[in-house]
């Protein structure tokens, strides 16, 4: 199966709470939408590693993705090294995505900007033919994505492009809530932790609404990206 679009976490729920609208709406236009998970977030303080691949797999579900992988990645310890980067590697070449979406450039938890950097190098050297990956027994030819995003987590990281993400935002939230332990619960007995407040989990939703006010939307998701956006018209900008 081709994918057109790959969005790529260090943990569970990074994609759901950073891009699940523009997931949701690129499903619903007929795209066809993966996503890879670093690590299953086991250092998180929160529930356990069990609960989270449940939490994931729930969330994929109301999403609609086309696949979803775990490549068990060391939770807080995973390095950007050969290793690692063939893993990530193999499952581009074997999806073979025009688009990928990965971790903010820049973040609170040092496992994002570690994802987004390993994400980006793995990318780029998927696309040189003399690196030879095998899966099920056959060699895999080259690929690169045409466009790497890196979307906006905890900080407010000004973006380069924006997606109207009208009408997405409930699935979003669906998605994001799925990973029930990991948000606000005022019957919870568990450690208070930087995204289980309320705030945290209002912010989820009032940041998209303020970033779509800005652009004039109902909603928005902001991106960065490694080489000038281009559009065919100037028109072609809302």
């Amino acid at each position: 199966m081709k994918l057109d679009i790959l969005a790529i976490g260090a943990h569970p729920d990074d994609v759901e709470m950073s891009c699940g609208g523009t997931i949701a709406k690129e499903i619903a236009n007929g795209k066809k939408v993966g996503i890879l998970d670093l690590t299953r977030g086991e250092l998180g303080t929160r529930g356990s590693a069990e609960i989270r691949d449940q939490e994931s797999k729930n969330a994929a579900e109301i999403l609609g993705v086309h696949m979803r992988q775990n490549l068990a990645f060391a939770d807080g310890f995973f390095v950007n090294n050969h290793a690692s980067q063939l893993e990530i590697i193999k499952v581009i070449r074997k999806y073979k995505p025009e688009i990928v979406l990965c971790n903010a450039i820049d973040d609170r938890h040092i496992d994002h900007s570690k994802g987004s950097k390993l994400a980006s190098d793995a990318c780029f050297l998927s696309g040189l033919r003399k690196i030879e990956t095998i899966h099920e027994g056959n060699h895999q030819q080259e690929w690169r994505p045409k466009l790497v995003y890196h979307y906006i987590q905890w900080k407010d990281i000004e973006p380069d492009v924006v997606v109207d993400v009208t009408g997405y935002m409930d699935i979003k939230l669906k998605s994001i809530f799925a990973y029930k332990s990991q948000f606000f619960d005022e019957n919870s007995k568990e450690p208070l932790t930087p995204i289980s407040s309320k705030n945290a989990s209002d912010s989820m939703e009032y940041r998209n609404r303020n970033l779509g006010r800005i652009i004039g939307t109902e909603a928005a998701e902001g991106y960065t990206v490694e080489r000038y956006p281009a559009v065919d018209s100037i028109f072609d900008l809302k």
